[in-house]
């Protein structure tokens, strides 16, 4: 995710959709390793998420998604071998990743699909 993004404004849409589904526990995870879009600090990335789209839901650190220092969450989620789904590459900001109630990965979604698209609905 990315304050300076073209995605950014799905801000809004991520946390309607946690705010009407109640099982669902969405994580907004920051990263600048796309354009240099979040080069803020943790404090200044929540404050602008507040500020303009109202989210309140859980923000992480900002990390690295890919590459040399990718964060191990980013390694289980893009890494069939260790999350028995499939693999995947991170191409931008926004990219979503779905993880059911067991923790199983159930699918990804680049960044251009919407947080109330259908592809994403069908599985809430």
């Amino acid at each position: 995710m990315a304050s300076e993004c073209g995605f950014t404004n799905q801000y809004k849409d991520l946390q309607k959709l946690s705010d009407t589904n109640k099982n669902l526990t969405i994580i907004g995870v920051p990263c600048n390793q796309f354009g240099g879009q979040e080069s803020g600090d943790s404090s200044q990335i929540k404050t602008f998420c507040e500020r303009n789209y109202g989210v309140n839901f859980l923000l992480t650190e900002k990390i690295d998604v890919k590459g040399s220092k990718q964060h191990p969450l980013y390694q289980w989620l893009t890494d069939k071998e260790q999350n028995g789904k499939t693999n995947s590459t991170v191409r931008w900001n926004f990219q979503k990743y779905l993880i059911n109630k067991e923790g199983n990965l159930v699918d990804y979604f680049y960044s251009i699909t919407k947080p109330f698209s259908s592809k994403i609905i069908k599985h809430l």
